[in-house]
């Protein structure tokens, strides 16, 4: 198993349904809908890419919200890069 085996590993069924079961639950907490959560995430898939390769399946967004009540919520996405393009 070489370094980079983990980074580009496919999701399981059961990790693919934990992801959906906690967009389900960032966007409850955010009242956002899971369908707008979906559509963030689309779009940032398709923003980026223009940019550089990604790894779709690795994409983790989530919304939070913090724990001042001074501040709302902030987005945070972790994107896997494969290689920038040129």
């Amino acid at each position: 198993m070489g370094f980079f085996d983990n980074f580009f590993k496919k999701k399981s069924s059961g990790e693919v349904a934990k992801d959906r079961l906690k967009l389900l639950l960032v966007s409850d907490r955010s009242n956002c809908s899971p369908e707008t959560m979906e559509l963030i995430k689309n779009d940032i898939i398709q923003v980026i890419s223009k940019y550089m390769e990604i790894d779709p399946e690795g994409l983790d967004i989530q919304i939070t919200q913090s724990s001042e009540e001074s501040e709302g919520p902030a987005l945070y996405a972790n994107i896997p890069i494969r290689e920038l393009r040129k």
